[in-house]
């Protein structure tokens, strides 16, 4: 539902620093401080940012709904929620990058599926072969190296690697009304956690410079790992075996493994983190769930039931079951990534 402005209102507002020139100038400052209280700047006035600040609100204050400072856990998948997963999810864009930057060392790639059909540039092959190839292109370039230096390949490719159709950093493709979000509620008391389908090898490097999440703050998918001694000096050896898949129903089980607690705030844009959210709102006590619904096509890309990346059709359907609230991207955010 498209917001109305009242014009009559606006107009009178931007009229009376102009009626009472004989005030000292007072207005500009004041409208700013003003601003300057806005926790959520980049996001417009609208039922969601009420959602969020009603909720946070009444869970900080004394009262009914008050929830203490170590039960403040919010969740927060990662693709298509903190940051961009179109045209293709991130780290897959890593791995196209890795398994170029590996081809050299590797001669037999040029004639084994699916990595031959990558280097010629046959992306339709590759991703006919579903879970299965894009598996093998991920065990090949994540593994057989030390934990420390997987990081840094990492960290080296996000400081480097461009967007294809934006031009910008991928570390630059982040949804600015989110990081206001995180920055809200932990200004709140309460931490903020990652809880993605990703690898969390891939994704602990760089989240607490973009997002001011620390590594032991992320759960997301991982490899077996074994433990080596190099030089007299203790290492993790990535292997190329899985270890868990942080996606789907295994995200409740992320978090019980890895924070412990349920969490009382939620936030996914995908049937992906439908049992996340489903497992927050349906706890005891105050909760919050809330699915970020990509409708921008002019600032961002429009994509929900029908796209493979970031499918969204039964979290929709389910909302109002679960009163989660709905982010109208379009019309919700002032701004999407950084200017």
């Amino acid at each position: 539902m498209k917001r109305k402005i009242n014009t009559a209102t606006l107009t009178l507002f931007l009229l009376v620093p102009c009626l009472f020139r004989c005030q000292p100038p007072q207005t500009e400052t004041s409208q700013t401080e003003i601003a300057n209280t806005d926790p959520l700047p980049s996001w417009n006035e609208g039922e969601s940012k009420k959602a969020i600040m009603d909720f946070v609100g009444r869970t900080t204050t004394a009262g009914v709904d008050f929830i203490p400072v170590v039960d403040r856990i919010a969740c927060f998948d990662n693709d298509g929620t903190l940051w961009g997963e179109q045209p293709i999810y991130f780290q897959l864009a890593f791995t196209i990058d890795r398994v170029k930057a590996m081809a050299p060392a590797h001669p037999e790639w040029k004639a084994k599926q699916p990595f031959k059909a990558l280097l010629e540039g046959d992306m339709k092959t590759v991703m006919a072969g579903g879970e299965h190839a894009l598996l093998q292109l991920v065990m090949a370039t994540h593994a057989g190296m030390t934990t420390d230096a997987f990081a840094q390949i990492v960290r080296d490719w996000i400081n480097t690697a461009k967007h294809p159709t934006t031009g910008k950093l991928y570390k630059e493709m982040v949804y600015q009304p989110m990081l206001a979000l995180l920055n809200y509620l932990r200004a709140n008391g309460y931490r903020t956690f990652i809880v993605s389908g990703g690898g969390v090898d891939f994704m602990r490097p760089w989240t607490e410079e973009v997002y001011g999440i620390p590594a032991d703050q992320v759960v997301g998918s991982s490899g077996k790992v074994k433990y080596e001694v190099i030089n007299g000096k203790g290492n993790l050896i990535k292997l190329q075996e899985l270890n868990f898949i942080d996606d789907k129903e295994g995200k409740p089980v992320g978090i019980h493994q890895y924070i412990g607690k349920r969490p009382v705030f939620t936030v996914g844009n995908s049937d992906g983190d439908y049992a996340m959210l489903q497992y927050t709102s349906t706890g005891n006590g105050p909760r919050f769930g809330m699915i970020i619904h990509h409708t921008d096509s002019i600032r961002e890309v429009y994509y929900d039931r029908q796209s493979s990346i970031g499918h969204l059709e039964k979290g929709l359907d389910d909302a109002a079951l679960y009163n989660w609230t709905v982010v109208d991207m379009m019309n919700d955010w002032k701004e999407v990534y950084k200017n």
